[in-house]
């Protein structure tokens, strides 16, 4: 990954009406970063990805690609290619036209630009399907189609808007290994918008994750995991025990963490047991943290994570009285 920045956001601000979606962010993206803006449902990761792509106006700031300042041209104007979540396939036009779509109304020739097209459905491995409407097509294949599609702009930066969420499992793995393919390849700069911690733990080299309007953290997936900045970053991505010290909130990782029947540790009651094949995760609640009128099933306040062989040298059942400790060099502390 190129360390030049390549696109740069600057005091972002998105409103719509009294309701403040983006609230001020401050970004830097390298040249050639695969960046995954992370977060849940209302975050405003979406209407971020649409201020970079031009379908919506920020509020205020700034947003700034190869420093030329992008901010009030039009998205066909700025260089960049948005892949939607749709994929907003016409259906009336044969995949090859589909990918030609943009060419053809820039006024390039017809020869000229269905070459560019084949090139770009040879890319994404759909070259045979050439001829066929989107309606013939599986939806991993339109997906690929989209992504030719937008390519055909031969943009600087794309961005994809949660493209594998309406895929099943299987398929949704199998596409992650194509994306990385294809970053790899263009070698140009991706801008992928996800709820999915997975998803953006196995493609990017930049995670964003964001809460609120707001970043909460950005760095590589392994420090953003391993070193969670804030305890909104810690419980998002899964994996932490959250655990008030005297000293402090820190995190710790569910497959860091010990159970013993006695000694030191915190008291903790075994409230259920997930069988996940390599790995089983016990769920654990504090002494008395059962059901109540409020909440009729409890979350579990802990997790471990035991592998499978481990668990079934020394298992444990549900209503089992333990402790729960962990190595100290293995908390990290959050910010408070």
């Amino acid at each position: 990954m190129n360390t030049r920045t390549d696109l740069e956001l600057a005091g972002l601000v998105k409103r719509y009406g009294d309701a403040l979606a983006v609230a001020g962010i401050d970004l830097k993206i390298p040249a050639g970063a695969y960046c995954c803006l992370l977060g849940p449902s209302g975050c405003g990761k979406t209407s971020t990805l649409r201020m970079i792509a031009g379908h919506e106006a920020p509020s205020e700031g700034g947003v700034v690609l190869g420093g030329r300042e992008i901010t009030d041209l039009s998205p066909a104007a700025r260089g960049t290619a948005m892949m939607f979540q749709s994929y907003a396939l016409f259906p009336h036009l044969s995949v090859l036209d589909n990918v030609a779509f943009s060419a053809q109304m820039k006024g390039v020739a017809k020869a000229e630009r269905q070459a560019r097209a084949m090139e770009l459905l040879k890319l994404v491995a759909m070259e045979p399907y050439a001829q066929r409407l989107p309606a013939a097509l599986s939806g991993g294949q339109q997906q690929r189609v989209a992504l030719a599609r937008a390519l055909m702009t031969q943009p600087r930066v794309l961005l994809l808007d949660e493209p594998l969420s309406a895929l099943d499992p299987f398929l949704r793995i199998k596409m992650r290994a194509e994306l990385q393919r294809w970053h790899r390849e263009l070698g140009m700069t991706f801008i992928h918008v996800t709820h999915s911690q997975e998803e953006a733990m196995a493609l990017a080299d930049l995670v964003v994750v964001m809460n609120q309007g707001r970043i909460e953290q950005a760095g590589s997936a392994r420090e953003v995991f391993e070193q969670p900045a804030t305890e909104f970053v810690a419980r998002f991505i899964g994996a932490h025990n959250v655990i008030d010290t005297p000293a402090g909130k820190v995190a710790v990782r569910s497959d860091r963490c010990e159970l013993a029947a006695d000694g030191e540790g915190l008291p903790a009651v075994v409230q259920a047991i997930e069988y996940q094949g390599a790995q089983v995760l016990v769920h654990l609640l504090p002494p008395g943290g059962g059901e109540s009128a409020e909440d009729d099933a409890p979350s579990a306040a802990w997790v471990v994570s035991l592998s499978d062989d481990r668990f079934h040298r020394a298992p444990v059942a549900p209503g089992q009285a333990l402790r729960l400790r962990w190595a100290p060099e293995q908390a990290w502390a959050l910010a408070a």
